[in-house]
């Protein structure tokens, strides 16, 4: 592939990277799609590196999932408060763009754990729970966007 051809994959990849900490596309996906355009592209040893990409990152993706439900059950917040303020957040997106779904979650997982504990001491404690459960799963899920983007730059260069 000439170096404009990677360049091109690179930025995608990076775009990809930028989706997963600001939730406005899909950011793994990208992620993914790019590095098999450059498999297909280049062919050979290249689907070797699409395969350990791929690997890797739907590891990471089952890894958040249970670190976000161990934190949520170790606080004891169901998983209702996380849905509510994702939903409350997707809302907020499209009132206040990027901001509005941040905002919207912490909203929402509050009202969903002020309902639930009719506390606000209580539903505090259940926001922060729920927004460092989030927190989490984005770390993770960029960790294996960025593993993803390592072995890509790698068998780029080698390839």
């Amino acid at each position: 592939m000439p170096l404009y051809g990677d360049i091109i994959v690179g930025v995608v990849i990076l775009i990809g990277l930028l989706g997963i900490v600001i939730p406005v596309i899909p950011g793994t996906l990208l992620v993914v799609v790019a590095i098999l355009v450059w498999a297909a592209i280049v062919g050979g040893w290249a689907w070797a590196v699409l395969g350990v990409a791929v690997a890797l990152i739907a590891i990471t993706e089952t890894v958040k999932y249970l670190v976000a439900g161990r934190v949520l059950r170790s606080d004891g917040i169901p998983n209702r408060t996380v849905v509510v303020g994702a939903v409350v957040g997707i809302v907020g997106f499209f009132v206040i763009p990027v901001v509005g779904l941040f905002l919207g979650f912490i909203v929402g997982a509050m009202l969903a754990e002020l309902v639930r504990t009719r506390s606000t001491t209580q539903a505090w404690r259940g926001t922060v729970s729920a927004s460092r459960a989030a927190a989490y799963t984005i770390g993770i899920e960029l960790f294996g966007g960025l593993l993803a983007a390592g072995i890509w730059l790698g068998g780029a260069i080698v390839l």
